[in-house]
This record gives structure tokens, C-alpha cells and sequence, in this order.
């Protein structure tokens, strides 16, 4: 990770960095509108970099590049960059960063934040696959114009797109840290678009997306688009066992799908993918939804990953109630949609498909207009592979309790079998109102679920943390999937003494009673004494 130097000598990200310059700039801007501002730049000085580095070459015109034009659009088509005309180009909007009025080539007058706009709007017109992306907010009022200036000069101090700057992957790490930044000051909105990153990992982790199709269908920002192709990068060994090209491209690997009913996040989703160089051509948009309007109808995945809106009550379930995606399971009910997003995700799967994906907690106990008898269906058709029992604080917009669920076609062997996983002593806290796992927490979670299915040596039961358990067992309990009523207590837990526990709770209790009396009777001593007519 790239890093840069504070005033005591430590080392510290760049891209921490960045965001302490760039939210001093935010002042009274909300987060949520900030957001598409800076992303915005940051993207744009990506794309400026990228098409510098080529044009270079193009001018140069040696070997390869000889007789090229460096302003032709389709010699960076061929090559994979976007074309920015001179208008977007980084050094034409630093240029004009501090101006306070700039004439187009149109002979309309502009400050800068129109000319950020104009610049926007000149990339999407010669850049069809960038169309209605990229956002047009640099003109509004509440945006302070030097602000905006000190933004640019900001954003202006990092190379994003240079060759070198790419292998690091830099903007990535720059664009990622920023989501989550603004994701945590936006609170439960921030959630809407943003899933943590270790829960994201965790899923990945645990699927192991080596080559195949990937679907999410409410897709939010990308993220997990963007680690199934950091795992296939942090795992070449796994190809070069298979005789695959040494010089691995993790795009040639996987192919995407994706769908998103919020318009602004969907942007985000595209511009994040494309800074990335991953195809995003099937990562769809429609304000209707998966569910009304299913942009991959067509689509057997053979990886499912999500983190659909918990318990949605919104999402016209009475419309659907002879949709085909119920025939094999059940009707799911119309007040709350977690059921219905896991047929949806069981009806895109694959004949070898598996599923990994976030919901409330409740989903794993629920009884309502017909959950428990869905939930049967699903383990009794072999479907379930595992569950984990994830801690609190771990998501920025909601409060409720949550779990993974993993679905499995290909379960080998395991079709008797589901691993339950209590991961709730996992993590450790960010703030005070978020949590987060370590690498080590991912691993060891993720590295049971394998040991488990694979059948390895490597798995056995441990007293509240894990433990495979039979189907039969799972009836005898009534279908509920709660981790803690399968796994038990640790073993060090095994000699608790409830009275002798309840017994000391009960004389600190006595004692702070006490306490109480004593304070409140001080308290109106004191306020006795106050002579409130001088």
C-alpha cells in the first residue's frame, strides 16, 4: 500500500491522508452530496492520467504506435482507455481551478464548477459506455467554488492512472477507502451502497470464485464484483497448478452480473468497476428493481453474492404471486422480502451454483405467512451448506443481527450435512458504534467452512465456535437455523455456575442501589441550599 509521511514520522496511508484534506474542504456540504463530488474528480483525473500515459506514445510514435493519431478516439478504444477530449483533460481543469470566470469553446460563460460539468458531459458524449455515469453536480449553488478549487489542487497531487500508479492499484485503494469513509459518515444511508469490506471478503473468501459467472442482483457500489477479482489476483498459484498463463488477467476469468434500483449508486458501481479496467457492460439499472424487472432472467450463475435491504417490506411481493421463481419452494411472503431474495438467488444458480449472502438474523427462526415452511423446503432439497452467526456493529445502516447464509448445488458428500458457525466473539471494534474482522478472523472462519466441505482432516467440531450437524437434528429443532442452539458453549464455559454468578450480580446490584439513594439525597440537599430569588 502506498504511504506517505506525517509530522511525527509515522507512516500513514496516502489515502487516509487525502480524505483528511478532503473533508476539510467538505465544510457544511452534506456527505452524501460530497460523495459524488469528490469520487467525481477522482475519477476524472484517473482517466485523465490513463489517456496521458497512451497519448504519450501515440505522439512518440515508435514501433507499434508509428504513424498513429494521438487524437484518433479509436486508438485508445483498441487499447482499453477512455478518450478525454482537451476540454476534461486534467491539466485544462487544473488550469482553471482558481478562474473565476471561463469561456467555453461554445462562448458560454462558466466558473469552474460549470466547467467540471462541461467536462463530465464532453467524456460521456465521446465515451458511449460512460453515458449518464459520470455525475454533472460541480454547478450547484452550495458548492463553494474555492472549495472546489483547493479540491482540484487536492486530487491534482497524486498520479492515479500511471503505469505505475495502476500496478499498485492505487485509485482502487483511494476510491475503496473513500467509499467507506463516506459511507460511515453518512451512517445507516452509507449502508445503501456500501458493504464492509471484511464481510465482503468473508464471502469471497468462503465461495472461492476462481472462474465462472458472478451475479449480484442488488449490487450496490460493486464491491463484490471488485474482490472476487482480488482474489483471483492474490491466488495464481491455483492457476499455475492448472497450466494457466502465468501473465493472469482475473477479467478472463470471471464474468459479471450485476443489477441496481438505485440510479446514484449504480453510478458509483459503474465508475468504480471502470477505474478497475472490469467490464461493467452488464451491470444494469432499472428503478424498478430484481424483483418487477429482472434485467438477467436468462442468467444460471455459478456464484451468487449479495447483501440484499433486511426485511423489506416494500417490494410488491402481492404483484409476484405466481412468479415461476416461487414454483419449487414456496410463496414468500408480502410483508417482508428475505425469502424472496433467496429464491431469487436459488432460481439463478447453476446446476453446480453456490450462494453466499447477507440477511437479518431473524430469517434464521422466522415462522411468518409461510418462512418456516420455505426454509424446510430449502434444507430438505439439499440446498443449505452453512450458516454463520456474524457479530453486532458489523453494518453502518441497521441495528438488527445478521447472518451468512450459503447455498450449494455441488455440496459433495455433504448433502446430510450443514456446518453452523458462531462468529459473534469475532472482530474488534473501529469506533464505538462499529465493528470490523481482522484477516486472521477471516481466515479462520473461512478455512473451517473448506475444511468442512472439502472433507479434510483439517475440520472437527469446537464448542462454540462450530459444528456440523445432521438434517435429522435440524427437524428434531423445527427447521430453526440458529447457530447457538447447535453449537453450545465453549469448553471453558462448560463449569459456569449460575447461582454463584447471579449471586455476586445480585451484591453489585444491592451496592449501586445504594449508591443511587445516597447520590439522589446529596443531589436535593444541594438544590435546598440554592436561594433562586437573589
Amino acid at each position: 500500500m502506498p504511504k506517505t509521511k506525517n509530522s511525527n514520522n509515522k507512516q500513514e496511508p496516502i489515502e487516509a491522508t487525502l480524505w483528511q484534506a478532503a473533508d476539510k474542504l467538505r465544510k457544511n456540504m452534506d456527505a452524501a452530496e460530497y460523495k459524488h463530488i469528490v469520487l467525481g474528480l477522482i475519477f476524472l483525473k484517473y482517466i485523465s492520467d490513463a489517456f496521458e500515459v497512451l497519448h504519450s506514445k501515440l505522439v512518440e510514435g515508435k514501433g507499434e504506435y508509428e504513424g498513429a493519431n494521438p487524437e484518433d478516439p479509436n486508438e485508445y478504444t483498441a487499447e482499453k482507455v477512455f478518450f478525454v477530449p482537451l476540454v476534461a483533460r486534467w491539466k485544462s481543469i487544473s488550469d482553471n481551478a482558481k478562474k473565476t470566470e471561463i469561456i467555453l469553446e461554445n462562448g458560454r460563460k462558466v466558473d469552474i464548477g460549470g466547467y467540471v460539468d462541461e467536462a463530465m458531459e464532453a467524456i460521456e458524449r465521446i465515451n458511449p459506455s460512460l453515458k449518464g455515469v459520470l455525475p454533472k453536480v460541480f454547478a450547484r449553488q452550495n458548492l463553494d467554488r474555492a472549495s472546489l478549487g483547493g479540491l482540484i489542487d487536492l486530487v491534482g497531487t497524486i498520479a492515479l492512472g500511471t503505469e505505475e500508479a495502476q500496478s499498485k492499484d492505487m485509485l482502487g485503494q483511494v476510491y475503496e477507502y473513500f467509499l467507506g469513509q463516506f459511507a460511515l459518515a453518512e451512517g445507516k444511508k452509507g449502508g445503501q451502497f456500501y458493504t464492509p469490506r471484511s464481510v465482503v471478503r468473508l464471502l469471497v473468501e468462503m465461495l472461492e470464485p476462481y472462474e465462472g459467472r458472478v451475479f449480484d442482483p442488488c449490487c450496490g457500489s460493486g464491491g463484490m464484483f471488485i474482490q472476487s477479482e482480488k482474489f483471483i489476483a492474490a491466488h495464481r498459484d491455483h492457476y499455475r497448478k492448472k497450466e494457466t498463463s502465468t501473465s493472469l488477467n482475473p477479467a478472463d476469468m470471471i464474468s459479471i452480473y450485476g443489477q441496481e434500483s438505485n440510479q446514484t449508486t449504480w453510478r458509483l458501481c459503474k465508475m468504480n468497476l471502470a477505474i478497475r479496467g472490469i467490464d461493467s457492460s452488464n451491470i444494469k439499472w432499472n428503478n424498478e428493481g430484481s424483483f418487477l424487472n429482472d434485467a438477467h432472467k436468462d442468467l444460471k450463475a455459478d456464484f451468487v453474492l449479495a447483501n440484499p435491504p433486511f426485511n423489506d417490506s416494500d417490494w410488491s411481493g402481492e404483484l409476484l404471486k405466481d412468479d415461476a421463481r416461487w414454483k419449487p419452494l414456496g410463496i414468500p411472503p408480502t410483508g417482508n422480502a428475505n425469502y424472496a431474495w433467496i429464491q431469487h438467488f436459488i432460481y439463478h444458480l447453476s446446476p453446480k451454483g453456490m450462494a453466499g449472502f447477507v440477511l437479518a438474523k431473524g430469517s434464521l427462526t422466522s415462522k411468518t405467512s409461510g418462512e418456516g415452511d420455505i426454509r424446510e423446503a430449502i434444507i430438505k432439497a439439499g440446498l443449505l451448506d452453512c450458516i454463520v452467526n456474524l457479530p453486532a456493529k458489523l453494518f453502518l445502516n441497521t441495528q438488527i443481527p445478521a447472518c451468512l447464509w450459503f447455498l450449494s448445488r455441488r455440496k459433495e458428500g455433504r448433502m446430510d450435512k450443514v456446518l453452523f458457525i458462531d462468529a459473534r466473539n469475532l472482530g474488534y471494534l473501529l469506533n464505538r458504534r462499529t465493528k470490523d474482522f481482522t484477516s486472521e478472523d477471516i481466515g479462520k472462519i473461512a478455512d473451517t467452512y473448506h475444511h468442512w466441505h472439502n472433507k479434510t482432516d483439517g475440520y472437527q467440531d469446537v464448542p462454540g465456535f462450530c459444528k456440523s450437524v445432521s438434517l435429522d437434528e435440524i427437524r428434531d429443532k423445527g427447521y430453526v437455523l440458529t447457530p447457538g442452539r447447535y453449537i453450545g458453549l465453549p469448553e471453558d464455559e462448560d463449569d459456569f455456575d449460575f447461582a454463584e454468578r447471579f449471586g455476586k450480580l445480585k451484591i453489585e446490584l444491592d451496592e449501586q442501589m445504594k449508591e443511587e439513594t445516597r447520590l439522589n439525597d446529596l443531589i436535593r440537599e444541594n438544590l435546598a441550599k440554592l436561594d433562586i430569588n437573589q
